[in-house]
């Protein structure tokens, strides 16, 4: 399959190349000029080719060698043609961002290293590569005629909603009807049902293509009771004089594969059918549920075939594999393998039927397992394909690029939907176009609609699993979720479950999902709307019937409306990541430290918690390696009480800590005091993360101090192994912690020097208004505070600080300045850097550097340029 798409996907390739060139952006910043010749020779011929591109697919297909290689030199040219477009296109948006004033945007206000932009270069350089284009396209084009491709328009959707049936409706078959008894039963009752009403009725089945919907029709329309009620019944390929024939009778209609969606053409049919008597019917099959709304108007109960069972699946293949022998001559060795080959047939019987055919013709164990093992096994002469690709021929030629784009995925892949709209934006694949929307707005519909064409499967209300890969990321949504409880059943569910929009369900619903049950799921995420529902009460309730496993090593619960924490969530002692999002109700959070395998925790838009912990005795979070913490505007204190009793370390691993738009915490956690092994002697400090390597702060209004409660003169904070700092927005600091004496062995610095951060090497300030000195109080005399390992260094508008700390091991230099006296200061590092990037706003100064030589700035004229470092 994934050798025939990549055939088929060529035509869609050109397309998008021809839109591309094409594209306004080229128009509008005149991108090719001088090249306006071969723009306009390459726009005409590349229609030439997509002329004659469906014949030529068709040819490979049949296995015509020179057609094959044809395409394949095609699809090379397309690519090639295609990153010269990109470039294009790049040149069109950069200078797009420079006429709209952007260029800071981009970086380009800052110095750089490289000579600038060369018109004429680009110039020069893409017409060779576009004239290298045009010649081997009249290459292809010679070839072309030489093959003689005829033009083949791919045909639009059918003017009637009507399709000649590819199967006489008189073909029954045991397995066929042993096989969908229980549907045929239930559509008849369905049916019969309706006698009474005196409205014409629309009853479509839906379902992917060859799950045998079209079979099923067939039982319906020559089962004994249909035919006994119905006066009329009509198998109708053509609306030749249909009116006529339905006219004061009662009857049933079946319009087989229905694919139309314009709904005028419906309405026209639908009035030569209001001619028939009371309790007339319509039965329809189509792979399009868009088209069964459209048929059914306001009514409900659209009928949604599903796969056939394994049992009939093997049935098929063995009556098919073992056509020519008695059941008791079936070789045992194949049939044993049956069962792996029903697998891949993803429920439909014509893949059954086809993969039987080509196995009647493997006659030994090993020809059976070399077919096993191969991706693609059903091809167009065993009748599988011709369906598939009917339905692909009917897309758009973007869409047919997307779809083909899915044969990439091995077997067994678990697909994101997200990650997957992602993929196709970066391959160009989802054009944007001016005035049309946003390209990922465009990659959601394709996928609803090749997901409403049925390219993608959806079982019981459970979106998203693509044909033959084995998923076990699961998303209900909207009012799918009022079915959650037939999740119930299955308990081999494993992987990810996430269940969206959860204020649909109600709590028998949720206790009928049986989460306890399902042993090998690993992570769930549970998604209301929004936590600003009335309805608080319910969400708790719905919350507790949802209950997992004990095993669960993930859990995330979004914008539910509850007061505190489920009672189950005490019992998740192997989670290994807990995330709390936008539950703005919520009051106390769970003892987080009763999580002894907890690793990351997440909890953001928390509006009412005020506090982390509250517990009289000492505890620890023993495990964890990852704190974010966002967007709690009442969190004020780390402790619900006066203080930890004890001096047990609470975060001895954290490695990450993230605190943002927390606008009432003043401070970080209380410091302990740790010793370590340091050579001959023990090596004692204070510290509150001693393993923290990042650490982030934002937007904290009220943070002032690096810990709560008096500092202890004797052993000042440090951060022995704090790699990254970044500290933006945060009003109310005015300084970095108190510097420490750093003695040799202590994070391996070589020699003494006073430092909160001895191994530091990125530190980014930014928007800190009252930041005016490098350490709270002064500093100790003949030692200067040092960062002995920085190498990054970011400042931007800290209006109050003056100076800059030693860093000797400095490369590069970051900064947003407008005092002259810290662009003076800079002068000192230049030795050391390898990047100097300044932006300085309209001030007037000269830097001085450590060569003694001066140049007068004006920043927006001068530092826009790239200049060369003094060497040292």
């Amino acid at each position: 399959m994934a050798e025939v798409l990549a055939a088929m996907v060529v035509g869609p390739l050109v397309s998008m190349v021809k839109e591309k060139a094409s594209s306004y952006l080229l128009e509008q910043y005149q991108v090719m000029e001088g090249l306006e010749k071969q723009h306009k020779l390459l726009k005409r011929k590349l229609p030439a080719i997509l002329d004659v591109i469906t014949d030529a697919e068709e040819q490979a297909a049949a296995k015509r060698e020179g057609a094959k290689a044809w395409l394949e030199e095609v699809r090379n040219v397309a690519y090639q043609a295609n990153d010269v477009l990109d470039e294009y296109k790049y040149e069109a948006l950069r200078r797009k961002a420079k006429k709209d004033g952007h260029y800071k945007e981009l970086g380009m206000d800052v110095i750089q290293l490289f000579p600038s932009h060369n018109r004429v270069v680009f110039r020069i350089k893409m017409g060779n590569k576009l004239c290298m284009i045009l010649q081997e396209l009249d290459v292809l084009i010679a070839e072309m005629n030489a093959f003689r491709f005829e033009f083949r328009p791919v045909p639009p959707v059918p003017v009637d909603h009507l399709r000649e049936s590819s199967s006489e409706i008189i073909d029954h078959k045991k397995i066929a009807e042993k096989s969908r008894d229980a549907e045929k039963q239930e559509v008849v009752k369905a049916l019969l049902d309706q006698a009474s009403n005196v409205n014409l009725t629309i009853f479509p089945i839906v379902g992917m293509g060859g799950l045998g919907k079209t079979t099923l029709a067939q039982l319906v329309y020559n089962d004994p009771e249909i035919q006994k009620h119905f006066q009329l019944r009509l198998w109708v390929s053509a609306l030749d004089k249909l009116q006529s024939a339905v006219s004061g009778k009662r009857y049933l209609l079946v319009l087989d594969d229905v694919r139309n969606r314009e709904a005028h053409k419906w309405e026209k049919l639908k009035s030569c059918l209001q001619h028939g008597g009371s309790g007339s019917l319509v039965l329809t099959t189509t792979r399009d549920k868009k088209v069964a709304q459209l048929m059914m108007g306001t009514s409900k109960g659209e009928y949604e075939l599903g796969n056939l069972g394994d049992d009939f699946l093997a049935e098929i293949i063995n009556t098919r594999a073992f056509s020519s022998k008695q059941e008791k001559d079936w070789p045992r060795d194949q049939v044993n393998m049956v069962g792996d080959f029903v697998k891949r047939c993803a429920g439909s019987p014509l893949a059954a039927t086809a993969l039987g055919s080509v196995l009647s013709t493997k006659t030994t164990v090993r020809e059976w397992k070399d077919l096993l093992r191969r991706k693609k096994i059903c091809d167009e002469k065993n009748g599988i394909l011709p369906v598939l690709k009917l339905s692909y021929n009917c897309l758009p030629s973007h869409m047919r690029q997307c779809f083909a784009f899915c044969a990439m995925f091995p077997k067994d892949y678990e697909i994101d939907v997200e990650k997957l709209i992602q993929l196709w934006m970066t391959n160009g694949f989802i054009l944007e176009q001016q005035g049309e929307d946003h390209p990922k707005i465009s990659g959601k519909n394709i996928f609803i609609e090749l997901a409403s064409r049925s390219f993608f499967q959806d079982v019981k209300g459970i979106p998203f699993e693509f044909t033959d890969i084995e998923v076990s990321r699961v998303t209900c949504a909207g009012s799918d979720c009022s079915k959650v409880g037939e999740l119930g059943r299955l308990d081999d569910l494993g992987g990810q479950l996430e269940l969206r929009q959860l204020e649909n369900v109600k709590e028998a619903d949720a206790k009928g999902a049986k989460l306890g049950n399902k042993k090998k799921l690993a992570r769930l995420t549970l998604r209301w709307t929004n936590s600003d529902n009335e309805a608080h009460n319910s969400d708790e309730e719905v919350l507790e019937g949802l209950e997992p496993h004990d095993g669960l090593k993930v859990l995330r619960i979004h914008s539910c409306s509850i007061d505190t924490c489920p009672s189950w969530m005490n019992k998740l002692q192997c989670l290994v990541k807990l995330g709390l999002f936008d539950c703005k109700r919520l009051e106390k959070l769970p003892p987080l430290w009763h999580f002894p395998a907890l690793q990351v925790l997440w909890l953001c838009g928390l509006k009412n918690i005020r506090h982390l912990c509250s517990s009289d005795k000492p505890f620890t979070f023993k495990n964890l390696k990852r704190l974010v913490i966002s967007n709690l505007p009442n969190f004020e204190t780390w402790w619900g009480t006066s203080e930890v009793r004890g001096e047990k370390l609470i975060f001895p691993l954290l490695e990450e800590l993230s605190i943002r738009e927390c606008i009432s915490l003043a401070a970080l956690p209380k410091a302990s005091v740790i010793e370590e092994p340091s050579g001959r002697v023990e090596t004692k400090y204070r510290s509150a993360f001693p393993a923290l390597k990042n650490m982030e702060l934002r937007h904290l209004e009220m943070f002032k101090r690096w810990e709560t409660g008096e500092e202890i003169l004797e052993e000042q904070v440090i951060f022995p192994r704090l790699q990254k700092l970044t500290i933006s927005n945060c009003k109310s600091l005015a300084a970095l912690p108190k510097a420490s004496v750093i003695k040799p062995p202590l994070g391996g610095v070589e020699t003494e020097c006073r430092s909160a951060f001895p191994v530091l090497r990125q530190l980014e300030l930014s928007d800190l208004r009252t930041l005016d000195r490098w350490e709270t109080g002064e500093g100790t005399p003949g030692k200067e505070l040092t960062f002995h390992r920085l190498k990054i260094l970011k400042i931007q508008s800290c209006p109050q600080l003056t100076s800059l700390p030693e860093a000797p091991m400095l490369t590069t230099l970051i900064e947003g300045v407008s005092q002259p006296i810290l662009l003076q200061a800079a002068s000192r590092y230049v030795a050391s850097l390898s990047d100097l990037q300044l932006s300085a706003d309209n001030i007037e100064t000269e830097l001085v550097s450590e060569q003694n030589s001066s140049e007068l700035v004006h920043g927006k004229e001068k530092w826009d340029h790239r200049h060369a470092l003094p060497s040292s």
